[in-house]
């Protein structure tokens, strides 16, 4: 694997056991000469442009389901098949980067901690047992999304979900060997250090293995596809009174074994 590859994410997850073993070795033998202070760096998006749309579950929390399904004054009904949608590639930002608001487009910003797969080994019609054997490994993405755009009339999921630079990832992707098991991880968001979220993956009503399953059934999951696997209960249009997001907000995002990202909210004028 030549060195300048080293530098794109795509090509190392396409290069598969041999591209990350080279990797570990010019790691294990970097001397500290080497080495710079992590606040001397800016992190980017593990991934900032992905070769496809990112793939997403909606209400695949139980508790979320009931919220937003109160907030519309709507029954609530839990789905029976994994709830898929996708969001544009040029939504996806830094771990750090702030996050623009602009008020003639949206009012209503919103928050959504979810736990991101990074898809390492392509394949159509995967089992479900050997689902996870394709994964790369896991990041943290945050589904920012502007509420009012989401429920205009019609499906406008799309719309609401894929605001230029609004889905921060990062701070990085911690490898599957290193989270052998993703149904057992907290999620945590905090809106100017106030707890908004917090639950476990373990409470996902369609666990990752079989959101990769069911995707392989219809297209090709190809090396670096993302896959956010939805969010908790605790969003602001869930609250009473509704809370959203503001110029001036902090938002931290972060799940255990894989690290956080803090992302502030900054007014755009046009």
């Amino acid at each position: 694997m030549p060195q300048g590859d080293l530098y794109n994410m795509l090509a190392l997850i396409d290069a598969g056991t041999p591209g990350l073993d080279n990797v570990r070795r010019i790691v294990e033998s970097a001397t500290s000469a080497s080495e710079l202070p992590l606040d001397a760096v800016e992190l980017l998006a593990p991934i900032p442009r992905p070769r496809k749309n990112i793939f997403c579950l909606g209400r695949n929390y139980a508790e979320h389901a009931a919220e937003l399904y109160r907030a519309l004054g709507q029954e609530m009904k839990l789905p029976e098949y994994p709830n898929v949608f996708t969001k544009a590639v040029t939504s996806i930002t830094g771990p750090t980067a702030d996050i623009p608001y602009d008020a003639s487009v949206t009012q209503q910003l919103d928050w959504e901690v979810e736990l991101a797969a990074v898809i390492g080994t392509a394949g159509r019609h995967i089992a479900k047992e050997d689902a996870l054997g394709h994964v790369f490994g896991y990041t943290v993405l945050n589904d920012v999304t502007a509420r009012d755009l989401q429920h205009q009339a019609g499906v406008q999921w799309f719309q609401g979900k894929s605001l230029d630079a609004c889905s921060p990832v990062g701070p990085c992707i911690v490898t599957s060997d290193e989270l052998p098991d993703p149904q057992r991880l907290r999620l945590r968001l905090y809106v100017n250090g106030d707890l908004k979220q917090d639950d476990t993956t373990d409470h996902m009503l369609f666990d990752v293995a079989t959101i990769i399953a069911t995707l392989s059934r219809v297209l090709t999951l190809e090396p670096g596809d993302i896959i956010a696997t939805g969010t908790p209960s605790g969003v602001g249009f869930g609250r009473t009174p509704q809370q959203f997001l503001h110029p001036g907000d902090l938002m931290r995002s972060e799940i255990e074994g894989i690290g956080a990202l803090s992302n502030r909210i900054v007014e755009v004028r046009r």
